[in-house]
């Protein structure tokens, strides 16, 4: 049985480096990073089965307006069983984001996933802008 739970206290962090690290846009981050990331975002959540964490998904918001989902991730062994979904619906549902109305994410392979919890491409990509810093080596 896999269980989601939110908050800070409950990750397994050694556990989310493991995932986040192997994953295409993340490859090779450390566990500062990710804590420091963590601790800075309206919501953390983690799914596990048996008390392992084998999912991450976290969310950093104004609690009102904005919304922007990233690092969702579900081990490789627990694919295929919507707990990505499980974890993102958690999300949307929970107290402290129900005046949230704009909810965000960028994907390169998940528009499935996240189309079953609502998500359709944006309606004027044209309006969004972007800066982005090279990552240091």
């Amino acid at each position: 049985m896999i269980q989601i739970l939110d908050g800070f206290d409950k990750m397994d962090f050694a556990k989310v480096t493991e995932m986040l690290a192997t994953a295409y846009w993340s490859v090779g981050i450390g566990q500062d990073e990710i804590v420091k990331g963590a601790s800075h975002s309206a919501i953390v959540v983690g799914a596990f089965a048996d008390g392992e964490q084998v999912g991450y998904a976290r969310a950093v918001s104004d609690l009102t307006r904005f919304a922007y989902i990233m690092d969702v991730y579900v081990d490789e062994r627990f694919r295929r069983q919507g707990i990505g979904q499980r974890m993102i619906n958690h999300m949307l549902r929970h107290e402290a984001l129900k005046d949230v109305l704009n909810w965000v994410l960028t994907t390169t392979d998940a528009h499935g996933v996240y189309g079953k919890c609502g998500f359709v491409p944006l309606r004027e990509p044209a309006k969004w802008m972007q800066k982005r810093k090279e990552q240091p080596n």
